[in-house]
């Protein structure tokens, strides 16, 4: 365990500084700076090309950086090679060997470092009991299914008891239900086994209900870093807005230090530093925005406007049924022609006998509002 002594407290685990990875001209990784620590599980998130594989290569030395450092448990590897680099990975396509068994396909790792017949025999089984395919090492992959072929993956990772785990992509191969079921009991093994991971994926809900902390990436740079919580509720650009989750992207004006228009309509947000008159984007989640009016709430609730100020009339032009809701699109003369989505509960929709045509009166919560440039380029990035 890493200690930083002037601090009292733990040194991060894995740490990486202005890393940069060039292919030709090509920049793909540019000046990455950030600290992974012991335990955690770590989600790099973005967009196609973003350089979030790029970067998880470089973790693991199977792409070596142009410029930069990367230190793991407080030793530099930034030019060792992987066989020198204490982590197990997991890829997308399995990588399972075909013509050997699952007990073998375990023991692979654990037969090149030198380990006895009775340890590796011990050790597999330890493995297939805890990935619940006790009864499953004499078959070969082809015997089993996506989802049990990921779980002998992760446990060959993890045979040798290495101190970080690398996961690529290892669930968007399965279909969407295993891949809901597994992703749980991933989570429920990284945090028995404590072992420090960064796994790579594009499916937003994967990383926000797995992982620790989240790292955005955007066109080989860092957009943000947080909790799933705080990246969900504090977006720090338009890009992470925009990203995680559905969120509402208004073009309005700044009316005064605490304000915005649309048109001739004036609400109110949370405290900012734009210019008067500057054009921003305000933006609000569908899940934020407060309907009124009769059948709005559940019976026994107040029906009443809490704040008149930031009420106004909308029509719904679209409705779209999700299973758990209804995602409402509204517009008129109030929102300057400008889509604003809702979601609705079943029970609101039908109480207030809503369709496309009904009108609705709409609260947005001033703390729920944020406003962005309208060039998100210009935004400070992290």
């Amino acid at each position: 365990m890493n200690v930083d002594v002037s601090s009292g407290q733990k040194s991060p685990y894995l740490q990486i500084e202005n890393l940069w990875k060039s292919f030709g001209d090509f920049v793909a990784l540019k000046n990455i700076t950030m600290n992974v620590q012991e335990g955690e599980l770590l989600c790099f998130l973005g967009p196609s090309g973003c350089g979030k594989t790029t970067l998880l290569r470089a973790i693991a030395g199977l792409e070596l950086q142009s410029s930069g450092t990367i230190e793991q448990a407080g030793i530099d590897v930034s030019n060792l090679p992987p066989s020198e680099r204490d982590f197990g990975i997991v890829f997308q396509s399995y990588a399972l060997f075909p013509n050997l068994t699952i007990f073998r396909n375990i023991a692979y790792g654990l037969e090149n470092v030198g380990r006895s017949k009775n340890e590796i025999k011990d050790r597999v089984s330890e493995l297939l009991e805890l990935v619940g395919l006790s009864e499953q090492g004499e078959k070969y992959p082809a015997q089993l299914s996506g989802g049990q072929q990921q779980r002998i993956a992760l446990a060959r990772a993890i045979a040798t008891s290495p101190g970080l785990l690398l996961l690529d992509e290892p669930l968007s191969a399965l279909d969407a239900q295993v891949r809901v079921h597994l992703r749980h009991e991933l989570k429920q093994l990284q945090h028995k086994l404590g072992i420090t991971t960064v796994m790579v994926t594009h499916d937003q809900e994967e990383a926000l209900s797995m992982a620790d902390r989240i790292v955005i990436m955007r066109d080989g740079m860092i957009e943000q870093i947080g909790t799933p919580i705080d990246i969900y509720k504090n977006p720090k650009t338009l890009f992470v807005a925009g990203f995680i989750g559905e969120m509402n992207k208004i073009v309005a004006t700044v009316g005064s230090e605490n304000s915005f228009k649309i048109g001739n309509l004036s609400l109110e947000c949370a405290p900012h530093n734009y210019a008067i008159d500057a054009e921003v984007v305000a933006t609000i989640r569908p899940e934020d925005i407060i309907p009124h009016g009769s059948g709005a709430r559940s019976p026994g609730a107040a029906d009443t406007i809490t704040n008149p100020r930031i009420s106004f009339e909308a029509e719904i032009v679209d409705m779209e049924f999700l299973g758990a809701f209804w995602r409402a699109e509204l517009s008129g003369d109030n929102l300057s022609g400008q889509i604003l989505s809702i979601n609705l509960s079943i029970n609101a929709v039908r109480r207030m006998s809503l369709n496309i045509g009904s009108n609705l009166q709409l609260e947005l919560p001033p703390e729920n509002i944020r406003l962005y440039p309208t060039n998100f380029e210009l935004l400070e990035r992290e």
